[in-house]
Order: C-alpha cells, then sequence, then structure tokens
C-alpha cells in the first residue's frame, strides 16, 4: 500500500467527495444512475466527459423531481402516434397523458430558477410560466382557428382552480386538520385581506365577459355590424385588463408584498430550499421541455376534431375539463400539499393566483395574438358560459371572505364544479350559431 491506496481503493470518488470512512462504497451503477447529486466525471478535466456527466446529472435531477414522471414515456409514443397518423383517439390520449408530466417539469424548472431570482422575480416568473401548458395549448388551438376550444379551455381553466383545486385543498386540509382533535384544526385560516383583493378581480374578469356576451345580444338584432363591434370591444377590454394585471404584479411585488407573505409560512420550522440546479440549466430544462409541450400540443389540437366526432363528446366539455386537467395536473399536487400542511395562503395563493393569471393576463393576450394573426378571438363568450363564470366567481367569494375554511366548503366547491362538468357534457356545440359568428368574424378580419 502507497500513500494509503491500494487494491481495495476506489477509482471514482463518491458523490459527496468526502472520503468513505470506513463505510462501504457505494457501486459506481448507483453512482451513475440513482445518485441526484452528483454523476462520476463530473470533475474531470476532460471538456468531452465532464459536459456530458453534467447533462446526464441535470437529466437525472429532473426525472427524479417528481413521481408523476413516470409517465414521461407517454411523450415519444405521443410523438411517434402523430408523426405515423394513428388513430386520432389514441393519439389524443398518449399525448394528453404526456403533456401531465411535461407540466410538472416545467413547473420544477421554473421554481429552481425562482429560488435564485428571489421572491420579486422569482414572482414574475411564476406569472409568466405558471399557465405555461395552457398557453402552449391555446396559441396552437388559435392558429389553426379553433376560437371555441381556446375560449373553453380558458374557461376551464379558470373553474378547474378556483373551484375543484380550491376545493380539494379545503377538503383535504380540513379532514386531516379535524383529525388532529385540536379545537385549532376545526377550521383552517388564511389571510382574508389578500384572498378579497383576488376574489375582487375575478369580479372584475367575469364582468370582463358579461359585458361583451349582454352587448351582443342587444346588437345582434339591431346593428350590422356587431361583429366587428364585440371585437373592438374584446381588443379595448383585453388591454386594460393587462394593465390591471401589472398593476397588481406591482401591488404584490412591490408596494403591498408584506400582505402576500405565504412564502414566510415556511420559514417558521422548516429550512429555505435550496435549488438542486443552476439557472442556466434549469433554462435549459424549460427551454426543452416548452418545446416538447408544444409538439404535443400540436398533435393533441389536430385530434380533437375526429375525437368529437368519434367519442361522441362536444368541444366545449373537451376544452373545459378535460384540457385543464392536462395544465393544471402539477398546480393540483401542489395546492394539495401545502394544504395538508396548513399552509392554506400558499394554496390559494396557487389556486385563486393562477385562476387570476388566466383570467387577467393570458386570455386578454391570446385576444391581442389573435388581433395579429387574424383569428377573431373575443371576450364574448356564450350566456351560459359566462354565467356559469359568474356564480363560480360569487360562490368563491361567499366562501373565502371570512378568512376561513373547513371541509364541508371544499366539499360544496368540488359538488359545483362536478354540476358544471356534467352540465357541459351534456351541452351541444351547436346550442347557438357559433359557426355562422365565427365566419363572420373571420370575413371582418380579413376586410
Amino acid at each position: 500500500m502507497t500513500n494509503g491506496v491500494d487494491e481495495r481503493t476506489r477509482l471514482l470518488p463518491n458523490g459527496d467527495g468526502a472520503a468513505d470512512g470506513g463505510i462501504a462504497p457505494k457501486s459506481t451503477l448507483h453512482e451513475i444512475f440513482l445518485n441526484h447529486s452528483y454523476t462520476p466525471g463530473m470533475g474531470s478535466e476532460n471538456i468531452l466527459v465532464r459536459v456530458p456527466a453534467h447533462m446526464f446529472n441535470i437529466t437525472k435531477i429532473t426525472l427524479f423531481s417528481s413521481y408523476v414522471n413516470i409517465l414521461l414515456v407517454f411523450v415519444p409514443l405521443g410523438i411517434i402516434a402523430g408523426v405515423a397518423g394513428w388513430n386520432p383517439t389514441t393519439v389524443f390520449v398518449l399525448n394528453f397523458f404526456a403533456i401531465v408530466p411535461l407540466a410538472a417539469v416545467l413547473s420544477f424548472a421554473t421554481e429552481e430558477i425562482s429560488l435564485k431570482l428571489g421572491q420579486t422575480m422569482g414572482g414574475l416568473l411564476n406569472a409568466t410560466f405558471g399557465n405555461a401548458v395552457e398557453l402552449i395549448v391555446s396559441i396552437v388551438a388559435l392558429r389553426n382557428g379553433e376560437i371555441r376550444i381556446v375560449q373553453s379551455s380558458m374557461l376551464g381553466s379558470i373553474l378547474s382552480n378556483i373551484l375543484l383545486v380550491l376545493g380539494c385543498c379545503f377538503l383535504a386540509g380540513g379532514i386531516q386538520n379535524t383529525r388532529t382533535g385540536m379545537v385549532a384544526g376545526i377550521e383552517q385560516n388564511f389571510n382574508s385581506t389578500v384572498a378579497s383583493t383576488m376574489s375582487s378581480l375575478m369580479a372584475v374578469a367575469s364582468a370582463s365577459l358579461i359585458i361583451p356576451a349582454t352587448l351582443f345580444a342587444v346588437l345582434k338584432n339591431s346593428a350590422e355590424d356587431t361583429e366587428k363591434n364585440i371585437l373592438v370591444l374584446s381588443r379595448g377590454t383585453s388591454i386594460i385588463l393587462l394593465i390591471l394585471y401589472v398593476l397588481y404584479l406591482v401591488f404584490q411585488l412591490r408596494t403591498h408584498s408584506m400582505l402576500f407573505d405565504a412564502e414566510n409560512q415556511l420559514a417558521g420550522d422548516e429550512e429555505a430550499d435550496e435549488p438542486s440546479m443552476g439557472p442556466i440549466p434549469a433554462t435549459f430544462v424549460l427551454v426543452a421541455v416548452t418545446v416538447l409541450v408544444a409538439v404535443c400540443a400540436e398533435y393533441l389540437v389536430d385530434s380533437i376534431d375526429a375525437l368529437v366526432e368519434t367519442a361522441h363528446i362536444s368541444k366545449t366539455f373537451v376544452g373545459l375539463v378535460l384540457l385543464p386537467i392536462v395544465g393544471n395536473a402539477a398546480e393540483h399536487v401542489t395546492a394539495i400539499v401545502v394544504a395538508l400542511k396548513d399552509k392554506m395562503d400558499l394554496a390559494l395563493g396557487v389556486a385563486i393566483g393562477s385562476s387570476m393569471q388566466i383570467a387577467l393576463l393570458v386570455t386578454p393576450f391570446l385576444v391581442i395574438l389573435g388581433w395579429i394573426i387574424n383569428q377573431p378571438m373575443t371576450l364574448h363568450f356564450e350566456i351560459f358560459e359566462t354565467v356559469v363564470f359568474f356564480l363560480s366567481v360569487l360562490v368563491v367569494t361567499y366562501v373565502v371572505q371570512d378568512g376561513k375554511s373547513n371541509y364541508l366548503e371544499g366539499a360544496m366547491l368540488l359538488g359545483l364544479y362536478l354540476i358544471i362538468a356534467v352540465a357541459f357534457l351534456v351541452y351541444p356545440d351547436d346550442a347557438v350559431d357559433v359557426t355562422l359568428t365565427v365566419r363572420s368574424a373571420m370575413a371582418l378580419v380579413r376586410d
């Protein structure tokens, strides 16, 4: 033996770089495939060894970030099905399950970058990428002229967050805290001021849909250029909503940031999270996953027409119920987990905050984008959809105004969501003359 080196000395160091200390070393296979923080070769001076090792390590960190990532096997299957032109229902199902883990990875990469940028920039980044899946799917549908899919997807994302996600948070958190047997655990508390501010902005968003719907009902029999007026109103309203959203970001992140201290709840008995990878690798993952989401969304949207014909369900139901499940999968899990830990301000920030992003940022942005690419995307939703949205916001406002929640309130929100889902399951796409409306709007855009 020379300088402590003999035939039993490891050829590759441990992941943490520390000496074995008499503990039996882990196998090289474990280091390569199961060690989340180190891959042999990361410290090599040879760039041809070091770079692939770092990339493989980033891949490991990403894959092990969530149990739902086991569904990533559907990503290549969904792309192959779309390229090969398989049965449209098969293409839809495969890409449906492919986007679910991609949404989780997208959320993970965004959180990794946010941990480095701090609360202000991190909050802005989460606001931008939190609903990236819904945005990408909607842009693809908008480009294909699927206005109904875009509108129902936006409405479905909002209802999914404020009813399904929030209802699950109240139900799961309420049951968990009631089982503790403590009097204080019967109800969960959250910041009523923040909840009221969010619900007030949601009320403004619902008004932005009610006004075009009622104006259309008034003008359709009295004005020849009704569609043009609705387009002008929708585009002007969208600009105002975008300005309101910017003001809300300033309110949340700058002037009244002390009210939005949901993150500080974790600082009590838990240590601050440390990023698993640097901002550059996380950005690389973010870009790569966004491209994959766009590809899968393309095949998903292209298969909707055939799916509607073969499965005998409406496009409205696909956009309102099925697509939001894809885009909000990661948010559902996150909100429920923090609710079980009695972090209700965080849960509300995920549920209602995400709905606000859809209502005040994503939907107005899609209207403006439709204006740019000559697609007649408007804020004129059908009367039935508008009433459903208004009633949902009204119920949520009543539920959160006291700053307390319990499992019964969660059950009520879930019950309302299920009622709405059943209603849209039987709601036909031809309930109104949507085709005529869209065609006339397209003609106006071309002129």
